[in-house]
This record gives C-alpha cells, sequence and structure tokens, in this order.
C-alpha cells in the first residue's frame, strides 16, 4: 500500500524539473507544456473519489492491481511518445492509473483497525502521510538525477520498474475480496429487494460529477472571463449532481451525510487552500530556481533536500502526537513564514537563502499532510473510507488546479524574480486564509485519540 501511494506524489512533482527540457526537446513554449502539469491532476482528481467508491464497494485488491498495471503502461508510452501529445496522454494514464493507492491504503487500514480493535493506527497512519504526500517534495530530486543520467524520458521509465513491483506485492499480500461483503439487496420499510450494480455505484451520479469537477477544472487551468462558459457548465452540472445525489437510493456521494459532517467540510476546506501553497511552491519555486536563479535541473532538484529531509522528520517526530489542531497552526505558520522570506529573494541572492526557503516549507509539508489525513480518518463514515479518502485528494488537486494557473499568470513567459513575487502573495494570501480556517474551527481537538471521529 505504501509503494502504491507513492506513484502519484512521485509522478506529481518529478514532472517540475522535467518541463524546461522537455519543451526545448519538442519545441513546445511553457503554456504547452503546462497540460503535462494539468492532464495528471485533472485525470487524479476525478479518478480518486469514482475509484475510491469502487474499492468501498469491492475491497481493494482488483482496484489497485488494475489502476497500479496501468502505471506500468503510461511509464513506457511516456518514454517513448514522439510528441507533446502523446506526452499528455501518457500523464492522463498516469493520473487514472495513480487513483487506487491512496483509497485503497485508508481502506485497508480502517479495514484492519476493525479486525484487530486498534482503532487509532498512528504509527501505520504516520507512513502512509509520508508515502502519499510528504514524499512528494524528493520528486524534484530525484526529476533531476535521472534527467542528468538518461534525459527527461528516464522520469516516464521510472514507472514500469515502480508498478511491476507493486503488482507482485499486491498479488502477494492484499487479501481477497469476500464476495458475501458486497450486498446485492438493499432492506427499505421492511421490504427487501435486489439491488443492481449500477444503482449500488450510482453511474449517473458519477457522470454529473465527473461533468461538474472536468468544466471546473477546466477553467481553473487558463483563469479568464471569455472562459465563462465553463464555470456555467460546472455550477449547472453541480446542481444536477445535488438534486441527484439528494434522491438516490445509493448515493456516489452521500451528500446529506456530507452535508452534516462539518468537521469534514472544514477538513475538504484546508486541504484546497493548503495545496495551493504547496504546490505554488513546487512548481513556481522550482521553475524560478532554474530559469530566474540559472540551476540546472538537478541543482534546482538538489535545492529541496532540506524541505523533503525536514518533513520526514516532522511527519515522523509528530506522528506520534494526537493532537490535530497544533499541527494544522504550526503547519500555517511555517507557510505564512516561508511566503515571507520568498518575498525577499531575487536573482543576486545567496544560495543559502534558498535553501532557507525550502527548509521553512518542510515544516508545513510535514504536518499538514498527515493532519489532514488523520483528520479524514476518524472524521468520515466508516463505510466510505476509500471514497472519503479519494475526496480529499480531489480537493488538493484542486487546490493545485489553483496553484498551477496562479503560477502561469505570474510568470507570463518566464519565471523571473518579478513573477516569483508575484506568486508569494497569492500564497501567502492562501496561507493566511488556512490560518483562519483553522483558528476558527472549534471542532478540531483529539478525537484520534480516543479512537473516535473528529465530529464527535
Amino acid at each position: 500500500m505504501l509503494l502504491g501511494s507513492v506513484l502519484n506524489p512521485i509522478n506529481s512533482t518529478i514532472i517540475a524539473v522535467a518541463l524546461v527540457p522537455i519543451g526545448r526537446a519538442l519545441g513546445a513554449p511553457a503554456s504547452q507544456t503546462a497540460w503535462l502539469v494539468s492532464a495528471l491532476y485533472l485525470a487524479t482528481s476525478l479518478g480518486q473519489p469514482v475509484v475510491g467508491r469502487l474499492i468501498d464497494v469491492f475491497g481493494p485488491r482488483r482496484l489497485f492491481l488494475l489502476s497500479t498495471g496501468l502505471v506500468g503502461v503510461a511509464g513506457v508510452v511516456g518514454a517513448l511518445a514522439p510528441d507533446l501529445g502523446v506526452l499528455i496522454g501518457a500523464r492522463v494514464l498516469l493520473g487514472f492509473g495513480t487513483c487506487a493507492g491512496y483509497p485503497a491504503a485508508m481502506a485497508l487500514v480502517r479495514s484492519e483497525a476493525e479486525r484487530t480493535g486498534r482503532d487509532s493506527p498512528g504509527g501505520v497512519l504516520t507512513a502512509l502521510a509520508v508515502a502519499n504526500q510528504t514524499i512528494a517534495v524528493v520528486g524534484p530530486l530525484l526529476g533531476g538525477l535521472l534527467i542528468a543520467v538518461g534525459g527527461w524520458r528516464t522520469t516516464f521509465a521510472l514507472n514500469v520498474p515502480l508498478a511491476v513491483a507493486a503488482v507482485l506485492l499486491g498479488l502477494l499480500r492484499l487479501p481477497k475480496a469476500d464476495p458475501e461483503a458486497v450486498p446485492t439487496e438493499r432492506t427499505t420499510g421492511g421490504t427487501t429487494r435486489r439491488e443492481s450494480l449500477a444503482a449500488r455505484l450510482d453511474l449517473p451520479g458519477m457522470g454529473l460529477f465527473a461533468a461538474m469537477l472536468v468544466s471546473l477544472l477546466l477553467f481553473l487551468m487558463n483563469l479568464h472571463l471569455r472562459d465563462w462558459y465553463l464555470l456555467a457548465l460546472a455550477a449547472a452540472a453541480g446542481a444536477a449532481f445535488a438534486v441527484r445525489e439528494l434522491r438516490a437510493a445509493t448515493p456516489f456521494i452521500d451528500l446529506r451525510v456530507l452535508g452534516g459532517n462539518t468537521p469534514l467540510l472544514a477538513t475538504y476546506g484546508r486541504a484546497l487552500v493548503a495545496y495551493v501553497v504547496a504546490y505554488s511552491f513546487l512548481y513556481g519555486f522550482t521553475q524560478w530556481t532554474e530559469e530566474g536563479f540559472g540551476l540546472t535541473p538537478f541543482h534546482a532538484g538538489l535545492a529541496q533536500i532540506p524541505m523533503f529531509l525536514l518533513a520526514i522528520g516532522v511527519s515522523i517526530v509528530s506522528g506520534r502526537s494526537t493532537s490535530v489542531r497544533g499541527k494544522l497552526l504550526l503547519g500555517a505558520a511555517g507557510q505564512i513564514v516561508a511566503c515571507l522570506v520568498i518575498l525577499m529573494l531575487g536573482g543576486d541572492s545567496p544560495l543559502w537563502m534558498l535553501l532557507l526557503v525550502a527548509l521553512i516549507f518542510g515544516v508545513p509539508q510535514g504536518l499538514n499532510n498527515l493532519a489532514l489525513q488523520n483528520s479524514v480518518y476518524f472524521q468520515a463514515d466508516p463505510e466510505r473510507t476509500a471514497s472519503s479518502a479519494g475526496l480529499l485528494r480531489t480537493f488538493a488537486y484542486i487546490g493545485s488546479m489553483v496553484a498551477s494557473s496562479a503560477t502561469a499568470a505570474s510568470f507570463g513567459q518566464h519565471a523571473d524574480t518579478g513573477g516569483l513575487h508575484r506568486l508569494a502573495w497569492v500564497m501567502l494570501g492562501a496561507g493566511v486564509l488556512y490560518l483562519l480556517l483553522t483558528l476558527f474551527d472549534r471542532t478540531l481537538g483529539r478525537a484520534a485519540g480516543h479512537g473516535t471521529r473528529a465530529s464527535a
């Protein structure tokens, strides 16, 4: 499960240092190579809750093996891609292929907790948080190393051995689904009726959710008033989705339960703004270190080492504590301080200042991911653990799409220092909002330590 969870964050960030080399090799401007980022996020944002719902119904094994196998196929397609269009297609496949790792892991943790009676597997959740998102910060370093050794195509080829290893481990270790665990009957008002698979999966609900999300993300990819119709389509699809889910016997996303779960909704909101900051840094700062500061892709990756090491250490140490509010507040403070330091950077700044920014960002990178994940684990309906975890990733990637648009708008044609400062102001605003959402959320507490849901 940890290996499967690594695939998405690694592919999310390894592309950061490869965008410039790919553009040069394929003769594509930055406006086109940006689709390599957006394509994966679009596929993942849509796929995570859908695959999560399938995992809730069928168990993690089948979906994990199928999706992870797709990662290997995407790695081959990307490594051999003759042009940018095929390369974008490979990133879409990677997005869908990496959807199962995290929801499957959360579902397995939940089922094992129920089986063993240990409802607060802090060590496992900490390891999962590190594998799922904190490890993302190693992507630029790994990408820079691979590009230095074998060129940008190696960043895609890496997925082949990782996928093979994950599939083999899944075949050997993942528990097989119990056929009786997937109910085909439903009792309502004392009357039992058979429920079709399509009704249980709520395919119309999934379709409306997809239409809403795709329209919204396409709008966020390139914010402009001329694309207002995309926002209108998203609103219309969202309204239809809400009507459908409120009437469905077995909804894809149970809006009644979700609407009454204020703590979980607050967690999703925090995830969105937290990832605006995190991914603005991972992409915007990395591009600036190459174009605005003059580092090579490899050295730009090396500049992320302080963040990677501190984030891992912070996750491990803080994972021993059941406090959620403390992690969130300290993570918010770390984001704000790092943004203020970025505003002082320039093309002639000493290298140690770049390393300082990366070091400071290691604190929120290690704390926020763990706190958000643990919040969902204890706040979500146990029967919908996987889909709730997938929805967390959806909100996170909506945040990443906002970050991508903010980065493009701030930099324009070149990632210069002025653009970095404009991006830093956007990040600072999101960081302050994240702090306010935490300060005024009275539902936060130490629910994890009591083995109860945080909404209790």
